[in-house]
């Protein structure tokens, strides 16, 4: 691919020295192209995998981790126990929630700070966590985990397992006890 390169730069750079009729410094120019054609590394097949490789080995270092299906557990922080999904990222109510009401208050612009804690299973699996856990259908389809009927959420400034920075924002977020109550 290299050799290509070099030999259709050499071909457009003696054609443009035709065309401009410089034909005392053609000489000096087809010298220097071929010069840094015959300088130019050839590029094997092996180097073109090595690249390859790097750039796919760089693009996945970069990827987020895949996880497997939301879990629900419990954490120690300094609000006390409160619910974390599996990577330990707090989960927060929002008050004008309706335990029960199987809709979430929180829409649009909101869901862009609050994203909703999806579940792949109406069944969402759960360790420590006492209060009941279900779903609510989102408007996309998807399948919004519940505590106590109360859709949770987390908090797009949460960026570390065991951030709270979500806790009392607008007097409306607050995380979730264990037990499902909210914790203010």
């Amino acid at each position: 691919m290299g050799r290509k390169l070099s030999t259709s730069l050499a071909g457009v750079a003696l054609t443009m020295l035709a065309l401009t009729g410089c034909s005392g410094s053609a000489q000096e120019a087809t010298e220097s192209v071929a010069a840094e054609i015959t300088e130019a590394p050839a590029e094997t097949p092996e180097a073109a995998e090595t690249t390859e490789a790097a750039e796919t080995t760089e693009a996945t270092a970069s990827a987020p981790a895949a996880t497997g299906p939301t879990t629900l557990g419990v954490a120690t922080s300094d609000l006390g126990e409160i619910v974390v999904d599996a990577d330990g990222m707090s989960v927060y109510y929002f008050t004008k929630d309706v335990a029960e009401s199987g809709v979430s208050a929180c829409t649009d612009d909101c869901l862009v700070a609050w994203p909703p804690v999806i579940s792949e299973t109406d069944t969402p699996e759960v360790e420590g966590v006492t209060g009941d856990v279900g779903t609510i259908e989102t408007p996309e389809g998807e399948l919004q985990m519940t505590i106590n009927g109360m859709p949770i959420y987390y908090f797009n400034k949460d960026l570390a397992a065991g951030d709270t920075n979500g806790q009392a924002v607008g007097d409306v977020w607050y995380v979730v006890a264990p037990d499902g109550t909210m914790i203010q």
